[in-house]
């Protein structure tokens, strides 16, 4: 599996069948997936950084993340009929 659709469903383990159907047939959730796996690892990175500017460039990155994952459950939900917020999401950090 990409990283793009792992990142999706460790953030919707309970979607993870439509994740993985709407990636084949939509080439803009599989590229929001891919940014929300890159914007996770960044958000990583600047976890373990040293910088001067991690606690800014964290803050920068976790709001980067919540909407990512916030377009991707609306994606899914749009394809699904479901209302937003339906879909389990796993614990934040």
């Amino acid at each position: 599996m990409e990283k793009g659709l792992l990142a999706a469903v460790r953030r919707f383990p309970l979607k993870g069948q439509e994740i993985k159907r709407l990636a084949l047939s939509d080439v803009s959730f599989r590229s929001l997936c891919e940014d929300l796996a890159d914007a996770e690892h960044a958000l990583d990175s600047w976890a373990a950084s040293a910088s001067s500017v991690r606690s800014v460039r964290l803050g920068e990155y976790q709001t980067l993340v919540k909407e990512l994952a916030d377009e991707i459950e609306a994606m899914l939900a749009a394809h699904s009929g479901a209302p937003q917020g339906a879909g389990a999401t796993a614990p934040q950090d």
